[in-house]
């Protein structure tokens, strides 16, 4: 059995009322818009038809619920999605057998009702947040009772990257990001910096062993293991205006073993050299198949982990016995 773990679905009711909630999303509602496989489930299936026995796990697709809701019409659209997931997965069990849950962590107070009420009462095997809460990092205190939720819960954290073209340029004397590339490294330095927030504000500490599954293998930090590792051994060394001295000794183990503690995903558009760095650096253990369905390309993905000539018993780890592991649900 092949688990695409990370895949993207618009469910119709969802999509009808994001429409209502937020009107104006320009470029990405018509890039969202343009990819039939998002809401044509007869055209999603037929593709699916050709990997043999494979099956996704569906989530929500960016942008952020954040991003284009307030506090009162984000839970809203949040519940909506649920709903419309889980009817999803009712109905296509063989074709989508679990869903992520949306959440809209502008209001955590509805938002720690709806993680709760996705779990326990829709069967949700998991929940999907993004790298930032509106321009927030995630370490922030507010956010910390999803993350303890999550670890009681022992399920994942799917964990998305976010940035738009305005939302940081490259260039201070622009007023966006230019040639997408908003999107083409913006993306992984997203994933790259919350790692690092994240680690260096003792999640793992508090929450040992925490199930947080970073899309696109890691972003950045296992191409840049000697700058995570010996670079960030001297840190403050670079700062005069704050004290970072005693983040490190704060730790409880040494700071680069804890970005092993996270899940990579193998969407990484067919790319085998950073396909294989992610493996590397992460371990078979720590890996999980994804294809970023239907943004990525599957059929590249699967030639791309056939290229790596992985053992045996390490294919069964990444395409199905980890997302078990991860979901404590079997597969097949």
């Amino acid at each position: 059995m092949f688990v695409d773990i990370y895949t993207h679905i618009l469910p119709k009711a969802f999509w009808q009322n994001m429409g209502r909630v937020a009107p104006n999303l320009e470029n990405i509602g018509k890039r969202m818009a343009a990819v039939a496989m998002l809401h044509d489930l007869d055209k999603r299936f037929a593709d699916m038809d050709k990997y043999g026995e494979y099956c996704q796990i569906i989530s929500l697709p960016n942008p952020s619920l954040e991003e284009v809701t307030n506090p009162a019409t984000g839970p809203e659209l949040a519940r909506i999605a649920n709903d419309a997931m889980a009817e999803l997965v009712a109905k296509n069990r063989d074709r989508f057998p679990a869903f992520v849950a949306a959440l809209a962590m502008n209001n955590m107070d509805e938002t720690m009702k709806e993680l709760h009420r996705a779990i326990r009462d829709l069967g949700a095997k998991g929940v999907q947040i993004f790298t930032n809460i509106g321009g927030k990092p995630l370490d922030l205190p507010e956010f910390r009772p999803l993350f303890a939720a999550m670890a009681a819960y022992d399920l994942p954290i799917w964990m998305h990257p976010a940035r738009s073209a305005a939302a940081i340029t490259d260039y201070a004397s622009e007023s966006r990001s230019r040639y997408e590339m908003w999107w083409c490294f913006g993306w992984p330095y997203e994933t790259s910096v919350a790692m690092v927030r994240l680690v260096l504000s003792g999640l793992f500490d508090r929450h040992p062993k925490l199930k947080l599954i970073t899309h696109h293998l890691g972003g950045m930090i296992p191409y840049f293991e000697g700058r995570v590792d010996g670079g960030m051994a001297v840190l403050g060394n670079r700062t005069t205006d704050e004290d970072y001295s005693k983040i490190l000794p704060s730790l409880k183990r040494p700071h680069a073993e804890y970005f092993k503690l996270f899940y990579g995903d193998t969407a990484m558009f067919g790319g085998f050299l950073g396909t294989k760095c992610g493996l590397d650096y992460f371990g078979a253990d720590q890996v999980v198949f994804s294809t970023d369905a239907p943004f990525g390309p599957v059929k590249e993905t699967f030639d791309v982990i056939g290229r790596l000539k992985l053992k045996k018993a390490d294919a069964a780890k990444i395409y199905q016995k980890n997302a078990e592991k991860l979901m404590n649900m079997k597969f097949g």
